[in-house]
């Protein structure tokens, strides 16, 4: 096995063929802290080299290009992080053909489809991420309705599978993810590869919980408004967003904090509404879009209320405060209330 000093080459292998529009590839190109150029190129102090087979930017293809990952289900590449983008399809349900798939079996000529290559790559991935909603937890293709049976990467390996590393599929939704949340999850896990980090911490939906531990609401610029229970009724207004359709109170994700790229933007920083991507249930749990969410029509008018005592009194400690003090004055007096000391 080829080393860089004492530490392994680790190979990247990404399937970006799920039922997906490449949409978590293109944002990762937009990362910045850290972006996928000083990963690859080694710059990140203590990482292994690392060497990416993924289609987006690949100048490898066809055969070439999958032996990596035939070597891969043959366990000859070790060590290997598995990235999969998109939402796997239930190709149990289809009595002719396939959902979707990856290369072509060199034997037999026919596609192989991406449940083939979870089953194959899965006992030998030192870890496996989910880059994005549809890979995570199944997103728009895994709506009521559809006909594909699609799901999330846990959904189909299983919530409890753990990889020969001892890790649990690690989840990164974000529908397309967040580049810069990818690119850290992505630089936490070689570093644990390396050795220079702790077993990566997960909240109970397999998302990196220093990334998804807060609401969108704990991190809204917006948040004020709502505390002073001040919410708009239509889109280009600085207040609170709810009552239009926002789930930013619930839903975990980072990105009014984070901004999107290099900290600008990110949904309700821009007057976008939460339409909770980053979700198990999205989209089904939090459709209709653009309608008042049902908890929220108690806590708003709840808020209103007590945003409206909160807005008076701020009101009136306001009026004391935004005036200068009364010593600062020309004259030969001075009234600061200095004594001196001699």
């Amino acid at each position: 096995m080829p080393t860089n000093g004492e530490h392994p080459v680790v190979h990247v292998l990404w399937i970006n063929a799920g039922l997906s529009c490449d949409g978590d590839s293109v944002a990762l190109t937009a990362a910045m802290q850290p972006s996928i150029e000083d990963i690859v190129l080694g710059v990140l102090p203590g990482l292994p080299k690392v060497v990416f087979h993924w289609p987006l930017i690949d100048y490898q293809n066809g055969e070439e290009f999958m032996e990596w990952f035939w070597m891969a289900s043959r366990g000859q590449l070790e060590p290997f992080v598995l990235v999969v983008e998109g939402s796997i399809p239930n190709e149990q349900i289809k009595s002719e053909g396939y959902w979707t798939g990856f290369g072509n079996d060199p034997k037999t000529g026919q596609p192989v489809t991406v449940n083939e290559w979870l089953d194959k790559l899965a006992p030998y991935a030192t870890a496996i991420v989910a880059a994005g909603t549809c890979a995570t937890y199944g997103g728009i293709h895994a709506m009521e309705g559809n006909p594909t049976g699609a799901m999330g990467v846990p959904d189909y390996l299983g919530w409890s599978w753990k990889s020969k590393a001892g890790l649990p599929v690690v989840c990164v939704p974000g529908c397309p993810i967040q580049p810069d949340n990818l690119s850290e999850t992505l630089l936490y896990l070689l570093n644990q590869v390396a050795g220079n980090a702790p077993m990566i911490p997960l909240d109970e939906n397999l998302r990196p919980r220093w990334l998804f531990d807060l609401t969108v609401h704990e991190g809204c610029d917006r948040a004020g408004f709502y505390e002073q229970g001040q919410f708009t009724k239509e889109y280009g207004t600085v207040e609170c967003l709810v009552k239009i359709g926002c789930w930013g109170p619930v839903v975990k994700c980072n990105v009014p904090k984070r901004g999107w790229m290099a900290g600008i933007g990110g949904c309700p920083n821009v007057g976008g509404i939460c339409i909770g991507c980053t979700m198990p249930g999205f989209p089904d749990m939090f459709m209709p879009f653009m309608d008042e969410p049902p908890g929220a029509k108690i806590s708003s008018r709840t808020v209103a209320i007590y945003g409206g005592l909160i807005r008076s009194l701020r009101s009136m400690t306001l009026h004391t405060v935004d005036k200068e003090t009364k010593w600062r004055h020309r004259g030969p007096a001075l009234t600061t209330g200095y004594r001196p000391t001699w």
